[in-house]
């Protein structure tokens, strides 16, 4: 490949050049990578897709698929920057024309037309995957920012300074309170425009008293914010995915509160396009090898400091009472987070004298236990001041959030821990905001910056009993498991079968009223109620923390966090086992065998599925056994072994059948028609699957009777009927599609890759696979796996 020639074309093509198959441009990268794609499979697929959509998406993806072909990193970045300035203007990047078939038909959109085009035409529209929104997720810019002028330049020259060939990585240190947070908030957001594809943040809780938070943490939230339908459960396979969806995005990452070198280093994409910046206490100089560039943030000038507090409390009443103010801006170190706290004493008691609160200062109690970063003494100080001025149930708030173990607190939370209504905790929560006691984070969701929780939990320490901190950890539980029930009942109520236990049963509504709103709640929470789960744990409330595993069943099943959905139930199943709860053992082990199973685990699968069944044969309980039944089968068939499989999810149908269980007999039919077709027996696989489809839509099973669609149309058209079998798979698709699941989207194309390919039609199954492809590549590292060997194996393809 003439790297030269590439750079030639697409630099200097100008901004009129599109990119249409048969342009100027596209002809020209097609002749100089002809060899390339006939030797690297996954650089045709791309190449396909990108001629095939000519989304910007694909377009960064064919660069991507091109660096890694040839190693430059100086190709990727000439290429990002011609894909970046002229997606959008050629056919290919989504330029409109229009066909004139006959009379008043009309094709519009990107098209290629083949001479005439005889018989009937069928135009059927395919909608594009649904992306999710481009994330903005940085935290808002304090209203009381001030100055920093000098610092926000030396963060640009940090930028400039850093070359272009690898992401670029900003450190930024500084004691606690200095402002770090608020300084990277503010230039990033200046910086926004140069980064379309989105603004990540994470904080890595470097200073937590429960421990820095696992990287692994982390990446699960950037995947799912940049569409990850669903997270695979190993690091490694996080790290893998995380690199390929940003590859080729141009997004900046923030990392919050960082505790080491190592913590970052497992966060970094690999886009030269990234800009990643991290705040820390620490210097964190192992990062000069990634080559980063660091900044150390420093006290606000004692102007600064002085407009600080004149912004927050008003000019006139600083002027007025200058000399004390200075005193005020002395006493808090020129700390930002300390002149908050004190002007907020200020603003709040608008008759107070600004020398009554320097005063105040001037006693003050000495620095925070067991901290040495300087100006903490001073923070302790205002923190005191501001706290002795609460109201009583303001300050019982602000203890008990201190002893929850959650990183953000909104009001329903809150009212099950303090137990008050979800109207009185916004009030509370709203209080401790206007006296900067609590960070506003989103919308209706705030936050304790470190040391104010640490001074928190210090005073719940000294002023609670440890009667009254076990009961508000207790309401905490209580109120998780109460409000993931809620969800539970109505997302899957057939699974809604097992008892709750409640110590404090919570008063009032759940905090939603229908089923999206319940997953919704689920997903924004479920490391709040995994801390639940791990804190019931840890106290030996058995019951809770089974129960908790068994209400979250609606988030791992719609959402599939693989790795939170095994540690649910492996805590969940030695908690059923401590309590002696036999049918909440059953459920665990169960439940938790799909988990295992989803993970890519299926030799553990089989044992918890195994001692499942031997303890529901023991109880009588044929429900049960039916469900162990299938669980192993499916556990079977992960691990190739279909003739297993079949005998497992044949027993499971008989007992389904034989205690009345429809939607249950319905599953294991569709399970037997994977199993035949899969053993080369398409004519009964058909049997199975038509009775399974008819059944699932009798029951109001419209997601699970479009699988059995699926499976019916890849086994019609093995059966010998190619075009009804196509007619099927096209309305599950059409399906899929409708419900947003992705998975199935690609998991149907490819269905319709084969039969493509089974009739000989290779550019029709090239079509398809790589559809799927592009699916895939997102949310399953594994699955994009088998579709670029498919893409290999097709005629006229070279070696993968």
């Amino acid at each position: 490949m003439r790297e030269r020639d590439l750079v030639d074309v697409f630099m200097g093509a100008g901004p009129a050049v599109g990119l249409p198959p048969g342009g100027a441009a596209w002809r020209a990268l097609e002749r100089l990578t002809a060899a390339a794609r006939e030797q690297d499979a996954a650089l045709a697929a791309a190449w396909s897709a990108a001629g095939l959509t000519g989304s910007p998406e694909s377009l960064h993806a064919l660069a991507a698929a091109l660096v890694g072909h040839t190693g430059d990193a100086r190709l990727g970045e000439a290429l990002r920057q011609w894909f970046h300035a002229h997606a959008g203007r050629g056919t290919a990047a989504g330029a409109r024309h229009t066909n004139v078939l006959q009379g008043d038909t009309r094709v519009e959109g990107p098209s290629l037309q083949a001479r005439d085009v005889h018989g009937g035409i069928h135009l059927h529209h395919a909608p594009p995957p649904r992306r999710p929104p481009t994330p903005r997720q940085l935290l808002p810019v304090p209203a009381h920012f001030t100055d920093r002028a000098e610092d926000l330049r030396t963060l640009d020259a940090l930028r400039t300074a850093q070359p272009g060939r690898a992401p670029q990585i900003v450190v930024v240190s500084g004691p606690a309170g200095v402002g770090k947070t608020a300084l990277v908030s503010r230039w990033l957001q200046a910086a926004a425009p140069e980064f379309p594809d989105g603004q990540l943040y994470a904080d890595l809780r470097g200073h937590a008293s429960a421990g820095p938070a696992h990287a692994a943490e982390a990446l699960a939230g950037f995947l799912r914010a940049l569409g990850a339908g669903s997270v695979p459960a190993a690091a490694q396979e996080r790290t893998a995915l995380w690199r390929s969806l940003t590859a080729g995005l141009r997004l900046t990452v923030m990392l919050d509160n960082a505790f080491s070198a190592a913590q970052v280093r497992a966060l970094l994409p690999a886009t030269p396009g990234t800009l990643v910046v991290v705040t820390s206490r620490y210097r964190l100089t192992g990062l000069v090898v990634d080559g980063a560039g660091f900044h150390r943030v420093g006290m606000l000038e004692p102007a600064a400091a002085l407009e600080l507090l004149a912004r927050a409390v008003g000019g006139d009443r600083v002027e007025r009472d200058s000399e004390a103010a200075r005193q005020v801006v002395a006493l808090c170190g020129r700390l930002p987070l300390a002149l908050c706290l004190a002007a907020a004493q200020l603003a709040s008691r608008p008759r107070r004298p600004v020398a009554a609160l320097a005063s105040a200062l001037t006693r003050g109690r000495g620095p925070l236990d067991g901290l040495s970063v300087e100006g903490e003494a001073a923070v302790r100080t205002a923190l005191d001041e501001s706290y002795d001025a609460l109201p009583a149930r303001a300050a019982r708030a602000y203890r008990a959030m201190a002893l929850l173990p959650v990183r953000q607190y909104d009001a329903h939370l809150v009212a099950a821990a303090c137990a008050v209504t979800p109207e009185e905790a916004e009030d509370l929560l709203d209080l401790l905001a206007d006296v900067n006691l609590l960070e506003e984070n989103e919308v209706d969701s705030y936050r304790f910056h470190d040391l104010v929780r640490l001074h928190a939990a210090r005073r719940a320490e000294s002023e609670e009993t440890a009667e009254q901190r076990e009961m508000t950890l207790r309401r905490f539980v209580d109120g998780c498991l109460a409000t993931a029930t809620s969800a539970e009942e109505l997302l899957t109520p057939s699974h809604r079968t097992l008892p709750r236990s409640y110590a404090h049963p919570p008063a009032g509504p759940a905090p939603f009223g229908s089923a999206d709103g319940g997953l919704a709640w689920l997903d924004g929470h479920r490391y709040d109620l995994m801390a639940a789960m791990r804190l019931a744990a840890g106290r030996g409330w058995d019951a809770s923390t089974w129960q908790l595993a068994d209400a979250m069943w609606p988030l791992f099943l719609r959402l599939r966090p693989y790795d939170l959905w095994v540690e649910a139930h492996e805590t969940g199943l030695a908690a059923a086992l401590r309590d002696g709860h036999r049918a909440g053992t059953a459920r665990m082990l169960t439940s938790g065998g799909g988990g295992l199973c989803n993970a890519g685990r299926p030799d553990e699968a089989v044992q918890w599925f195994t001692d499942a069944l031997g303890r529901a044969v023991e109880d009588g309980d044929e429900r049960q056994q039916a469900q162990a039944l299938h669980g192993l089968g499916q556990a079977h068939q992960l691990k190739d072994d279909p003739g297993r499989a079949e005998g497992f999810f044949a027993r499971a149908l008989a007992l389904r059948e034989a205690i009345g269980y429809g939607r249950g007999a319905a599953l294991s039919r569709v399970c037997l028609g994977e199993t035949a077709t899969a053993r080369g027996r398409p004519r009964q696989a058909v049997d199975h699957l038509s009775r399974a489809y008819d059944d699932l839509v009798a029951e109001g099973e419209s997601y699970e009777a479009s699988r059995a669609l699926a499976h019916l149309g890849r086994a019609t058209a093995l059966a010998g009927d190619p075009d009804a079998g196509v007619r099927q798979l096209h309305r599950a698709l059409e399906d899929f599609e409708a419900s947003g699941s992705i998975h199935w989207q690609a998991r149907t194309m490819e269905m319709l890759g084969l039969v493509a390919g089974e009739r000989g039609d290779t550019a029709e199954a090239r079509r398809w696979f790589t559809r799927s492809l592009a699916l895939y590549t997102p949310v399953s590292p594994s699955d994009a796996a088998r579709l670029r060997a498919r893409l290999g194996e097709l005629p006229g393809a070279g070696p993968s």
